[in-house]
C-alpha cells in the first residue's frame, strides 16, 4: 500500500494497485461476451410481455439493496456486540465472514475488514474497473462502477465523500482502498450513538450498502430506509 497527499490535507490513501492483468479485464473495451447477451435477453423479454421492465428494476434493487447488502450488514452488527469477533474480523476477515455464515463464493475468497473510528475513515474504491465483494454486499451499485467515482474517490476524496453527505472533520484521516480481483474489502461503518440497547438483529438492520463501502454514516434512528 502506498500513501498519497492531496491539497485538502495530508490523507493517507493506501491504494492497492496490481495492474490491468491482475483484475482481468480489458477496462477500455465494450460490452461483449455475457454482458451482451444478457442485455439481448433481457430486451427481447421485454418486447415480447414476457416480463416487465419495472419487475427487472424491483429484482435488481432486491438483490442491491436488500438481499445482498444484508449479509455483511449481519458481519457488522456481530462485529459491535462481539469485542472478540470483531478481533478476528480486523485479523482474518475472510474466515470470520466465513464463521458469520456468509459463503465466501466468487469475488469474495480473500476479504480485509477496515474499521471506521473517530480518527479515521476508510472508503473503498476499484479504480481499474468494479471489483466488488457480491457474497457480502450483494450487487455493485452503478455509481461504483462509474468512472468519476473510480477516479474522483482519490483525487477529489473529500469532495466525493460531501456529495454522498459525509461531512467529516478536517482532523479526520480519510483511507482510500482500492479493490482488484484478489482482494476485496468491507468497512465496518462506527456503531451510532443511541443504538446501544439494539440487538444484532435490530443493528444489521439499520446498517446500509453504502456504509460498508464508506460512503455513508450509519444513523441511529435511520434517516431512511434502503441502501
Amino acid at each position: 500500500m502506498s500513501a498519497h497527499d492531496d491539497q485538502d490535507r495530508p490523507q493517507a490513501r493506501h491504494v492497492h494497485n496490481d495492474g490491468g492483468a491482475a483484475h482481468g479485464h480489458d477496462h477500455n473495451a465494450p460490452d461483449s461476451g455475457p454482458t451482451l447477451r444478457v442485455k439481448a435477453l433481457e430486451a427481447l423479454l421485454i418486447e415480447k410481455g414476457i416480463v416487465e421492465a419495472q419487475a427487472l428494476d424491483a429484482l435488481v434493487d432486491t438483490y442491491e439493496h436488500r438481499v445482498g447488502p444484508r449479509n455483511g450488514a449481519r458481519v457488522v452488527a456481530r462485529a459491535w456486540t462481539d469485542p472478540a469477533y470483531k478481533k478476528r474480523l480486523l485479523a482474518d476477515a475472510t474466515a470470520a465472514i466465513a464463521e458469520a455464515g456468509v459463503a465466501p463464493g466468487l469475488e469474495g475468497e480473500h476479504m480485509v475488514a477496515l474499521e471506521n473510528t473517530p480518527k479515521v475513515h476508510n472508503l473503498v474504491v476499484c479504480t481499474l474497473c468494479s471489483c466488488y465483494p457480491w457474497p457480502v454486499l450483494g450487487l455493485p451499485p452503478v455509481w461504483y462502477k462509474s468512472a468519476a467515482y473510480r477516479s474522483r474517490a482519490v483525487s477529489d476524496t473529500r469532495g466525493v465523500l460531501r456529495e454522498f453527505g459525509v461531512e467529516l472533520a478536517r482532523g479526520v484521516e480519510v483511507r482510500v482502498w482500492d479493490s482488484s480481483a484478489e482482494l476485496r474489502y468491507l468497512v465496518i461503518p462506527m456503531r451510532p450513538r443511541g443504538s446501544e440497547k439494539l440487538g444484532v438483529d435490530e443493528l444489521a438492520a439499520i446498517v446500509t450498502r453504502d456504509a460498508m463501502i464508506g460512503t455513508a454514516i450509519v444513523k441511529y434512528p435511520p434517516a431512511s430506509a434502503g441502501g
